[in-house]
């Protein structure tokens, strides 16, 4: 290479520096901005997984207070008392709340427990279980009539409690002395494959003792 090559490569290169400093300061802050961001992004995140973590831990430990009551009035109440932002905390305190009000012979008060979580925006999975546990309350202010229905409702859906449904069928037409047609109700319910073991087996004595000889068919 010659010194004029050499020379005009100097020159060049000087030429790119400049305009790559001029570059650098004139859109610098928007490169430090970034930065700035990210890192701040990342701390506010941790930040917040830090509280939550802390105020599920806090949640936790007063449930776990409450559960540890002598009575089950003294139980619900402490429960009804415990503040949670997150839906799935309310849902899980809610329905603590309900057995407990229930156990206390207090079905109208775990009536509205359960019918307030029904309608509060939690997950299909809470809704549904919600509402199976408001049926199952007896002396609770709904009639008969509707909690058959209501049922008759869950039986005939995909909803995962559709066989416990037929089972409080079966037992609502014991209870009214219709015993044929609970026998058939409990002898689908023990035929049908998704019946777990446990509510084969209840199923099972129920049917024995309605007068069957032998056990139904089924695995």
């Amino acid at each position: 290479m010659s010194d004029t090559d050499s020379f005009i490569e100097e020159v060049s290169e000087e030429v790119r520096r400049d305009k790559l400093f001029a570059t650098m300061r004139k859109y610098g802050w928007i490169a430090v901005l970034i930065v700035l961001l990210l890192v701040g992004g990342t701390a506010y995140r941790e930040f917040r997984f830090a509280a939550d973590e802390k105020l599920a831990q806090e949640t936790g430990d007063a449930i776990l207070a409450a559960l540890e009551l002598e009575s089950s009035n003294d139980r619900a109440k402490a429960l009804g008392e415990i503040q949670s932002s997150d839906l799935a905390g309310k849902a899980i305190i809610g329905l603590l709340q309900a057995a407990e009000s229930s156990l206390a012979i207090d079905n109208s008060s775990s009536f509205e427990i359960l019918e307030s979580l029904e309608t509060s925006g939690l997950s299909v999975a809470y809704v549904q279980l919600a509402n199976f546990k408001k049926l199952l309350l007896e002396d609770s202010g709904l009639s008969t009539e509707a909690r058959i229905s209501e049922f008759e409702s869950i039986s005939e859906s995909a909803s995962p409690y559709r066989l416990f449904a037929e089972e409080q069928l079966a037992l609502i037409e014991l209870s009214s002395g219709d015993r044929k047609a609970a026998r058939k109700r409990l002898s689908g319910i023990f035929e049908d494959a998704s019946a777990s073991k446990s509510l084969r087996q209840r199923v099972s004595q129920l049917i024995i003792i309605l007068g069957e000889t032998q056990k139904p068919s089924g695995n």
